[in-house]
């Protein structure tokens, strides 16, 4: 996984620095849609430019990536690709655009990790993820990291657990906000390491980092590309990573689920199409992996009881 980039949230502002390997990777995920491809050959698609629809505001990690894809795409395509910004609600205005759009492939989503965890956390979504949006192809995947203030008890992830048992309730993480992958990460890993952590919201990772830096806020689960830098000039100390495995710009940092059996959480992003888009073929092992999502992440917001007002 590419780790050369800065960001804060789905919503959240953007610091980049985006090498040349990223962009590559990025453009050849766009170059590489099958069913994209299967249109434009078998049914002379597209003869007019493409909507690809970022359900977040202007400057944000969606906007940014889904414009590093529109281009690539355009070529790939032969007719332009446009970038419409839809924001409001946690992405879901503009998902519900796309939901609503006409089922004819000139019009797409940039989907990720937020709309399977908005399924649950709204309660008045006009929509089913699963259901009405196509998933097309995968485009990207990333890990988030368990971090704590360097002057914090615990050096590894099991002395982070026996500590957090013997003081319930009283350690406090800080989130990017109600229903961000930061704060889901938690959530779950409080369920399956069975501790009592105390979640302390913020606008974004942009206002909660600089409290965990100073140790207002002594630890945060955060996207790794976020606080790699942080973590290499010792200001963080990292406990574990979100994913399956390390990574490998830290080996010597253990994946979570070393320690807590079973635990995996990592954010995505993909593009996806409305119900009933005529492609020829879709990406099964993609809409497997957002239903699945969409139902993991179900199960960890209705057992910690999350809403959003």
């Amino acid at each position: 996984m590419g780790i050369g980039y800065n960001w804060c949230s789905g919503s959240g502002g953007i610091t980049m620095k985006l090498p040349r390997r990223k962009f590559l990777h990025l453009a050849a995920s766009a170059a590489a849609l099958p069913a994209m491809s299967s249109i434009a050959s078998a049914l002379n698609y597209p003869t007019r430019p493409v909507r690809l629809i970022a359900p977040f505001p202007p400057g944000g990690v969606v906007d940014l990536f889904s414009r590093l894809i529109a281009q690539p795409l355009s070529e790939r395509l032969g007719q332009p690709v446009f970038v419409e910004n839809r924001a409001g609600a946690g992405g879901n205005l503009g998902t519900e655009a796309v939901v609503r759009a006409a089922p004819d492939g000139y019009t797409l989503l940039y989907m990720g990790s937020s709309n399977a965890i908005n399924q649950t956390l709204y309660d008045n979504l006009h929509f089913d993820i699963v259901r009405d949006i196509v998933p097309i192809a995968s485009i990207n995947r990333g890990m988030g990291v368990l971090e704590v203030h360097p002057d914090f008890p615990a050096k590894t992830g099991p002395e982070f657990i026996a500590y957090a048992k013997a003081n319930p309730g009283r350690i406090n993480y800080a989130s990017s906000g109600i229903g961000s992958t930061p704060h889901i990460y938690g959530e779950l890993f409080k369920m399956m390491a069975g501790v009592d952590l105390v979640v302390v919201q913020y606008r974004g990772t942009g206002p909660a980092l600089p409290d965990v830096l100073s140790g207002k806020v002594p630890v945060m689960f955060d996207t790794l590309a976020t606080s790699i830098e942080h973590i290499k000039a010792g200001k963080l100390r990292a406990l574990g990573v979100t994913a399956a495995i390390r990574s490998p710009v830290l080996p010597d940092v253990p994946a979570i689920r070393e320690f807590v059996p079973g635990y995996e959480a990592t954010a995505w992003q993909g593009i996806g199409a409305p119900r009933n888009t005529p492609f020829v073929s879709t990406r099964a092992e993609f809409s497997a992996f957002v239903a699945e999502s969409t139902e993991k992440w179900a199960k960890v917001i209705k057992a910690a009881g999350i809403t959003v007002e």
